[in-house]
This record gives structure tokens, C-alpha cells and sequence, in this order.
């Protein structure tokens, strides 16, 4: 009880033109809420395909818990939390790439699989955020090196090893796979883009001077879509395979 008026009242000081504030707030509670339910219908799934569902609720978990505290850093600062941001994402995506071989060890994927993914998410992510908080004066050159992880990525799971296995396995796995590598090329690409919008010299030292409280917003909305989405389509996956 005190935790929801503790909510209500956090609530009640947001202005009507917030958007960045209600964005925290909304991001934080849908984020949580497919959390409990991801874990709580991991009952009704076959063994094989529980820790990919249990995989999808502890990354909305970690977001939420750190919306939270994103969400009351800018009420307190009117800053953008780009640490707490950070933390967060290089938290949850490497988890998202843990989901791609998850899904298809049914294909006989391997170890190596995973940890290629997750050493280039983390690439990406650290780069990421030397270029914005700790050497902005070489913003363009720590972008490029995060883009380039990124692109890794995507060559790995549209061309690369992650395609094959995929087509492999076929069917309900073929599908599933499909659709997440969509949400890496497009999803995802807000990152860079807000990157190179948002940070002073992002791209090659050019300033495009796109205000923070603009990319809080898409970032917020797009971590909700692409977090949450990716574990629909998980749980999509397993369940079809459940039947």
C-alpha cells in the first residue's frame, strides 16, 4: 500500500507537457507488468523453452527496476540519466542476444554462439557510452566503433551462423528467429540514430543539436516496444512448441 501511494503521489507531480516523465512512469509499469507475466506462465511451457520465457521476464525486470530509478533521477535533476541508461541496456541486451541461442540450441547452436553475441553487445554498448559521458570530444570515433558492433550483430543473426541454425531448425523456430531480427534491424536502430542525433558530433563531428528530452522519449517508447516485444515473440515461440 505504501509503495502505490509512494507511485500515486510521484504521479501527481508530473506536468501535463512531461512527456519525458510520463514516458519513465508508463515504460516502468508496462515493463514490470509483462514481467509477472512472463513469470508466471512459465508453468504451462515445455522444459526446453522455461528459461527462454524466464530470460524474457528478467529483462523487462531489470528495465523496470531501472525506469525507477530513472524515472525519480529526472524528477530530482530534469537531467537525462544516461549512466542508469546504460546500466540498464548493458544489462538487457546482451540477455536479448542470450535469447537468440536460447531458441536455437534446438538446431544445435553452441556456446560460442552466445558469447560472440554478448562480447559484441557489450562493444557496442561501453563505446557507446565513452562517446556521450566520458570522452565526448571523441564522440564520432567511439560511434563508429559501436556501430560497427552493431552491424556485427546484425550480419551474425540476418547472414551469419544465427541464420543457418535458424533454417535449420525451420518451422515455428525459423519464424520466431525471423522476426527478432527484425527487431535488432529496426528496433535497435534507434540507438545509433540517437547516438548521432543526440550526441554533440555524433556523426564525424557534425552537430544535428536534437534536444535530450526529445531522445528520452524515443528511447523510453522504443525500450518498452523492443523488450517487451521480444519476449512476446518468445513466448509466441513457446508456446506454439507447447501444443
Amino acid at each position: 500500500m505504501r509503495t502505490f501511494m509512494y507511485f500515486m503521489a510521484d504521479v501527481s507531480k508530473l506536468a501535463n507537457d512531461d512527456y519525458v516523465g510520463f514516458t519513465f512512469f508508463v515504460g516502468s509499469m508496462a515493463m514490470l507488468a509483462a514481467s509477472a507475466f512472463f513469470f508466471l506462465s512459465l508453468s504451462q511451457f515445455d522444459k526446453k523453452w522455461r528459461t527462454s520465457v524466464l530470460v524474457s521476464g528478467l529483462i523487462t525486470f531489470i528495465a523496470a527496476v531501472h525506469y525507477f530509478y530513472m524515472r525519480d533521477y529526472w524528477d530530482a535533476f530534469g537531467e537525462s540519466p544516461t549512466f542508469f541508461r546504460y546500466v540498464d541496456w548493458v544489462l538487457t541486451v546482451p540477455l536479448m542476444c542470450v535469447e537468440f541461442f536460447l531458441i536455437l540450441r534446438v538446431a544445435g547452436a553452441k556456446a560460442s554462439l552466445m558469447w560472440k553475441l554478448i562480447f559484441w553487445s557489450v562493444v557496442m554498448l561501453v563505446t557507446g557510452y565513452f562517446g556521450e559521458a566520458v570522452q565526448p570530444d571523441f564522440s564520432w570515433q567511439w560511434g563508429l566503433a559501436s556501430g560497427i558492433a552493431y552491424f556485427v550483430i546484425v550480419y551474425i543473426v540476418w547472414f551469419g551462423e544465427a541464420k543457418k541454425l535458424a533454417v535449420s531448425a525451420g518451422g515455428e523456430v525459423l519464424k520466431a528467429h525471423n522476426i527478432l531480427c527484425w527487431f535488432v534491424l529496426v528496433g535497435w536502430a534507434i540507438y545509433p540514430l540517437g547516438y548521432i542525433l543526440g550526441t554533440p558530433g555524433g556523426l564525424f563531428g557534425f552537430d544535428f543539436g536534437v534536444d535530450a528530452s526529445f531522445m528520452d522519449v524515443v528511447y523510453n517508447i522504443g525500450d518498452a516496444v523492443n523488450k517487451i516485444g521480444f519476449g512476446l515473440v518468445i513466448f509466441a515461440l513457446a508456446t506454439k512448441s507447447s501444443e
